[in-house]
């Protein structure tokens, strides 16, 4: 019965993503945290942050990620072809159409619509997770706060390599949480 839960809560995810993995983060967490309890906001968050900073898509990610703590192995491939094979059958049908399409005025229009929409989700999922990250649903993580403001500044004025800016930032955290305790 897990198996199918999983099935079916990443093919609704593989199937309802529009705009890639970070549109498809306010989904999963409907499905993992919401509906079936599977994870807390706390522990999503740290999902959305190891499905990111690891190769791959962040929906597939965080499928093989739940799927493997909710099913062990069999949940990971379970979890992952629901969130891989609607998305597959989604954009060989788009790819024929827009190639067929591309030029035509519908297209150019319904394209213009759908790129506003796949904003707000990745701003609505990105403020989600700043507001949890950084505590200001509760206690807010003065650290926390900081890091993010210098990271958000490093990579805005410098061409650091984005896993650099993350490691550092993990290095800094880690020695404060050290010096403090």
């Amino acid at each position: 019965m897990i198996y199918l839960q999983l099935l079916l809560s990443f093919a609704q995810v593989g199937l309802f993503s529009i705009g890639g993995g970070y549109a498809a983060i306010p989904l999963i967490e409907s499905q993992v945290v919401v509906n079936h309890g599977w994870l807390t906001m706390s522990e999503f968050t740290d999902l959305v942050t190891i499905a990111e900073m690891t190769p791959g898509p962040i929906a597939i990610n965080a499928a093989t990620f739940v799927g493997i703590r909710i099913g062990g192995a069999p949940g990971a491939v379970v979890a992952t072809l629901g969130c891989i094979v609607p998305s597959l059958a989604i954009v060989t049908l788009l790819a024929f159409v827009y190639y067929r399409y591309k030029s035509a005025t519908f297209m150019q229009r319904i394209l213009k619509v759908i790129r506003p929409v796949v904003v707000s989700l990745i701003a609505a999922a990105g403020i989600r997770i700043l507001v949890n990250a950084s505590g200001l649903g509760g206690a807010v993580d003065l650290v926390a706060v900081a890091l993010f403001a210098a990271a958000l500044a490093t990579m805005r004025l410098s061409k650091l390599s984005p896993v650099l800016v993350m490691v550092i930032c993990g290095v800094i955290y880690m020695l404060l949480e050290i010096i403090v305790k």
